[in-house]
């Protein structure tokens, strides 16, 4: 009896004879009219023309789950079990040569061990390795679910679930860690958000398995900038700290949807690592926020120990403990106590306990402090590197930096956009680019079209003067609309309402706070509403 396995008539780790023996690649497989499990439909979108290949015997290729650098995750379909998989396919660029090949090929087979070598329900299991064409092929149990990197794109977490999923990320990582391994790619997107409020951490493909001979990392960048460790960087050695690093990255930008360090360029981005030191994150206070910025010390042993990372998160998703209502005891007056019955003192100390309650519940119902803070649904966002200032803007606007001098936050819905920068005079040569405060000089440009005259057209401008924060600032309204929409009949007109701020002295920089939004309907009543409270919440360092 044979045991098809990696290749024709070499064993699977289960040793188990697939149901059937696939036909070559140059024959079409029959289709079962009746038995779909073995053969599952393959969708018509699946690309590559990889899809209904069968690896090692048995693992028929369903359709493409995700891919990056190195690898190809599928979605396949275990013909001997009768159960979906996850596959790992090795893809490695063709202009690499034998060498990178090999490495690549070498980080799969490590991640294969580092990952079968932990028991722990947080850490995607390894199901078996096989070997075609001398590559190496991961088989994985399929976790149905998204990356919590997916999930941030859909908004920022709370701070409980935050913890949740944290503390899952932690056991996992205490768990390798005890095995001897270091994960070294803690991110988002190698955390697997499961049914049933399941966690897993996976791609272990670069983990460091203590006792194995290292693999050469000379000339390439290996794991994820924006969550590296600045011992890395540094190339330092590094420990157990330095995967807590990474989680504390995680975490800040699952209340805050991105990585702290996150640059428009590798470089910039682990200068940041090196030397940045970030705010405390503005929707996560208290222990969690602190603990997150403990956990993003340069130093390695300033960072707290896994035992008091888990103790916060513990306490930080529990859930809110419920108060059960007094009930008065026998021998004790209607609403009294007993310890209270005929004890003026405590009645007295009581009664000023309840006034201060009732102040509270007036204070919270009628706010005569209200306007200090955002408003219900908007967030305040430090901006000390980009903007040297605060902003505020709606909680489900997603933050999008362009360069070092401009950041956006997008409407999910696409209807408005704000834009806030922060930049300095033009440099002599520059051309077509933003003019600046200058109303003369912002209207022109306008006029003729925005950057290289291909904006808009039919553009109307307006201006008024204001002052903010004791500046002296411009107001101005443009409504316009879109390059090339001249010919349509009824064009959509949009609107663009800015708020221009010089600076102190001529060559210091200016601020704007643009809103895009329709020019007619309530769109742009509530586009109006939103640059109100835009203005309202920059708050300019120094001033």
């Amino acid at each position: 009896m044979n045991n098809h396995g990696g290749r024709a008539d070499e064993p699977t780790s289960y040793g188990l004879q697939p149901p059937h023996t696939p036909p070559p690649a140059h024959i079409p497989a029959p289709a079962s009219p009746v038995d779909t499990t073995s053969a599952p439909t393959v969708p018509a979108s699946a690309p590559d023309g990889a899809a209904n290949r069968v690896v090692g015997g048995r693992y028929r290729l369903l359709s493409r789950l995700g891919h990056g650098g190195m690898g190809t995750v599928w979605r396949a379909h275990d013909q001997v079990v009768d159960r979906e998989v996850a596959v790992k396919e090795p893809r490695v660029p063709d202009h690499l040569g034998e060498r990178e090949h090999a490495t690549a090929h070498r980080r799969m087979q490590v991640e294969a061990r580092a990952a079968a070598r932990i028991d722990h329900p947080s850490v995607v299991t390894v199901h078996d390795v096989v070997v075609e064409d001398g590559r190496p092929w991961i088989v994985m149990e399929l976790v149905r679910g998204q990356s919590l990197g997916d999930r941030l794109q859909e908004g920022i977490l709370d701070t409980r679930e935050a913890a949740r999923i944290g503390l899952a990320v932690l056991d996992a990582l205490t768990a390798a860690h005890t095995a001897g391994i270091l994960h070294r790619d803690v991110k988002p997107d190698n955390v697997l958000l499961g049914t049933a409020d399941r966690v897993v951490l996976t791609d272990f493909g670069i983990a460091q398995v203590e006792g194995e001979q290292r693999l050469t990392e000379t000339g390439a960048f290996i794991g994820s900038p924006e969550y590296i460790s600045p011992e890395r960087v540094l190339g330092q050695h590094p420990g157990p700290a330095s995967d807590l690093w990474s989680l504390g990255v995680v975490l800040y930008a699952a209340v805050e949807g991105m990585s702290p360090y996150r640059r428009s360029n590798t470089p910039a981005t682990l200068q940041a690592v090196l030397s940045a030191e970030p705010q405390l994150p503005a929707r996560a206070t208290g222990a969690f926020g602190l603990l997150v910025m403990r956990l993003l010390r340069k130093d390695p042993a300033a960072r707290p120990s896994a035992a008091e990372v888990r103790r916060v998160l513990q306490e930080t998703a529990a859930p809110a403990p419920v108060t059960e209502p007094f009930v008065a005891k026998e021998g004790g007056g209607r609403w009294l106590p007993p310890v209270l019955h005929r004890n003026r003192p405590a009645q007295f100390g009581l009664a000023g306990g309840a006034l201060a309650v009732l102040l509270a519940l007036v204070l919270v119902l009628f706010n005569p402090f209200a306007g200090d803070g955002p408003p219900e649904g908007w967030q305040i966002r430090p901006e000390n590197e980009v903007l040297s200032a605060d902003v505020s803007v709606p909680e489900e606007y997603k933050r999008v930096q362009q360069d070092g001098e401009l950041v956006w936050y997008a409407d999910p819905s696409d209807v408005f956009e704000i834009t806030f920068w922060r930049r300095g005079l033009k440099e002599d040569g520059e051309d077509g680019g933003d003019p600046g405060p200058d109303v003369a000089a912002r209207t022109a440009y306008y006029e003729n079209g925005g950057e290289d005259t291909t904006q808009m057209e039919g553009a109307s401008v307006t201006h008024k003067k204001v002052t903010h924060q004791g500046r002296a600032a411009i107001e101005m309204t443009t409504d316009y609309i879109p390059y090339g929409s001249g010919s349509d009949d009824d064009p959509v007109r949009y609107r663009l309402r800015e708020l221009l701020i010089p600076g102190e002295k001529a060559a210091d920089p200016h601020w704007n706070v643009r809103v895009r939004m329709p020019a007619k309907g309530q769109a742009s009543r509530d586009g109006e509403k939103i640059f109100a409270e835009a203005v309202k919440g920059l708050k300019i360092h120094g001033s």
